[in-house]
């Protein structure tokens, strides 16, 4: 029987209950997976950047109050 290879997964950030991490694909597609609590977001390369784009828009916003 033919073996699968396997999918790697790195942390990047975790805390309490909250963990972010990536998983390098057979196929050769990095996805990023963020979870908070019991809630898991899954994000390809493209969703993640427009994401991250989106949340640097948020932070920006908070720090703009101060």
């Amino acid at each position: 029987m033919k073996e699968q290879p396997e999918t790697k997964i790195t942390t990047l950030v975790e805390a309490d209950d909250c963990y972010l991490y990536t998983a390098e694909e057979p196929d050769g597609e990095t996805t990023y997976h963020l979870q908070i609590n019991n809630v898991t977001q899954h994000f390809f390369m493209e969703e993640w950047q427009e994401a991250m784009d989106f949340l640097r828009k948020v932070v920006g916003s908070f720090e703009n109050k101060k």
